[in-house]
């Protein structure tokens, strides 16, 4: 999440920090991310990203091709490779999972749907199923375009998001 419309002080890469500082976890997140990005660009990206060693990549891309209306197969198949470039740097990765809206269809949404828990599977990933968990389409914690969290709605997901990033720290 790049933090669209948000200061960098807001954005997802900060309430993490704060999450892990509350749990005595000291870290260094780099925010990778770029506003309105799909799976081929951050497949077109991950080489040079994954250019300074990181302990844990969150993988968190998709919500802006299934906007568009891109096809899952491709969708998968560009995070298919993210995850093998990322995975043969010997990296763990959290996967952060989103869900299609009814309005695209009932195909559309179960194969979009299918498309993170499938790989997480393939690939023996921790899997968040849905990133904007408790967030997506509550008015009060998203911006007034209704498709980005504002800086309370940034704060539930890392929030949401902490667990699973304590669970890969343990394993």
């Amino acid at each position: 999440m790049a933090g669209y419309g948000l200061t960098k002080p807001d954005h997802l890469s900060e309430a993490l920090k704060f999450e892990l500082k509350n749990l005595n976890i000291e870290s260094e997140i780099i925010n990778g991310s770029v506003s309105g990005d799909t799976t081929k660009g951050g497949l077109n990206r991950i080489g040079w990203t994954l250019e300074e060693k990181a302990n844990l990549v969150i993988l968190g891309l998709g919500a802006n091709d299934m906007l568009r209306g891109i096809d899952p197969n491709e969708i998968k198949g560009n995070l298919n490779q993210i995850i093998l470039k990322i995975k043969a740097k010997n990296i763990p990765i959290i996967l952060a999972g989103f869900i299609a809206p009814e309005s695209y269809g009932k195909n559309y949404k179960e194969k979009f749907d299918n498309i993170y828990p499938s790989l997480a599977k393939e690939h023996n990933l921790i899997l968040m199923p849905f990133l904007l968990q408790d967030v997506a389409l509550n008015p009060k914690l998203n911006l007034e375009d209704g498709k980005h969290p504002n800086r309370d709605g940034v704060k539930v997901i890392a929030k949401n998001l902490t667990p699973y990033l304590v669970k890969q720290f343990k394993k």
